[in-house]
């Protein structure tokens, strides 16, 4: 059933908002009606696309217009789950929790969202199938809830989803704020020399060549270097273009991705962080799952996906079917080769334990600090590279046009 969100004013004259489900627009407004709300306002907020809808100040029609669906932040989210947690843990009933959190949600999409699940728990439905229908939440947050509700523990697992998501918002947010300095020098080095070439070098050249002087070698790739940047930009921009759509299409195939995703992996140094990043995320969601009471099995088919990277989704696929077979955790993940001998060995430690789960996240902590150590080498590394590159290119740019310049002093001389 379509919700609608809503503005207008009440009998007292007073603004009111809210969310309201109906069967159509139509159905929405006679409701308003009957509660004695005048609307100003009414917005689709589920479904595909979202059409707006208000009413002129003097009655007049319906103005209509379609907006894809907006993406939802994931810090919104974290922060919508955790309230819901506290809201659960504190005794509150399950719809009337989550029609508190549409009412203190600011976010349109969400609050949209929100009330799409409330209506179909209220018909009956468990909250895992209700956020199925909404077709916002992917299959690592519904097994998490959906294994909450079995085991009566649905507080613990909000919280614990709530941990994932901010954990993940985190990490993500450190990481690029290490790159942000290195990407904007490289920006700004780029259009340094990009204004260089095609604008300041072209005026000094008109001059040299005009003085019918013998150029330098060096002097003679510059100018030839500016003159096809400014005659054939177009051409750079579309080869660009063409090589990213190239990788783009490359990278959904199976064979291109193992391709690629090995490829990056071999990398020095950033490859190492790609390696760390996809441990962290494959180890902490097992780690949440598990935690949920989320069968081994199931909890490496969703966290495989996690993983963003081919080679450790076969590991994952290799090690299930291992599992399957009776071998436990860490012969798997040993045997292929991509896990270094400290999470192997941890795992390891965590199945004679019975504390899997637990030493999992301990490995995700871990690698989620060398990842951020390593960024942070990479950026440090990246930045006097980058200058050098800088003054590299400029010196030769000046280097290009100052000998030709001297030469024509000395015969003005």
């Amino acid at each position: 059933m379509p919700v609608y969100a809503y503005k207008g004013v009440n009998q007292a004259g007073r603004s009111t908002k809210g969310t309201i489900s109906a069967e159509s627009d139509r159905a929405a407004r006679a409701q308003m009606r009957s509660a004695g709300i005048f609307l100003t306002e009414i917005v689709e907020t589920s479904g595909g696309v979202v059409a707006e809808a208000s009413d002129s100040p003097s009655g007049g029609g319906l103005n209509v217009s379609f907006t894809l669906p907006t993406r939802i932040p994931p810090m919104e989210r974290a922060m919508a789950t955790r309230q819901l947690a506290t809201l659960v843990g504190a005794g509150v009933p399950l719809v009337e929790a989550l029609s508190a959190l549409v009412q203190q949600t600011e976010h349109r999409t969400l609050k949209g969202v929100l009330a799409q699940v409330r209506d179909r728990v209220n018909e009956g439905s468990s909250l895992a199938d209700a956020l199925i229908s909404t077709g916002r939440f992917d299959n690592l947050y519904v097994s998490m809830v959906r294994a909450g509700e079995a085991s009566g523990a649905l507080e613990a697992v909000l919280a614990r989803v709530a941990d994932y998501l901010e954990d993940q918002v985190r990490l993500n947010g450190r990481v690029l704020s290490i790159l942000t300095y290195p990407l904007f020098m490289l920006v700004f080095a780029t259009v340094v020399v990009g204004v260089m070439v095609t604008f300041v070098l072209p005026q000094i050249t008109e001059l040299l060549i005009s003085q019918d002087l013998e150029l330098p070698w060096y002097t003679v790739a510059v100018i030839g270097f500016s003159e096809f940047l400014r005659g054939y930009w177009w051409l750079v921009i579309v080869a660009g273009i063409g090589l990213g759509f190239l990788y783009r299409a490359v990278s959904k195939t199976d064979r291109g991705r193992a391709v690629l995703d090995r490829f990056w992996l071999s990398v020095p140094v950033l490859g190492r962080v790609i390696r760390f990043l996809a441990i962290a995320r494959l180890t902490r969601t097992l780690g949440s799952l598990l935690a949920s009471s989320v069968n081994i099995v199931q909890a490496l088919n969703i966290a495989r996906h996690v993983a963003n990277n081919s080679v450790f989704e076969s590991a994952a696929d290799a090690a299930r079917e291992s599992i399957l077979e009776g071998a436990a955790l860490a012969t798997p993940l040993r045997a292929s080769g991509e896990f270094p001998p400290l999470v192997t060995t941890m795992v390891e430690v965590g199945e004679r334990s019975g504390d899997l789960e637990g030493m999992l996240i301990k490995v995700a902590d871990t690698y989620e600090e060398q990842v951020e150590t390593s960024v942070t080498r990479l950026t440090s590394l990246m930045e006097p590279i980058l200058i050098l590159v800088m003054v590299g290119v400029v010196g030769i740019i000046i280097m290009a046009v100052l000998m030709p310049m001297l030469q024509l002093t000395e015969s003005i001389g």
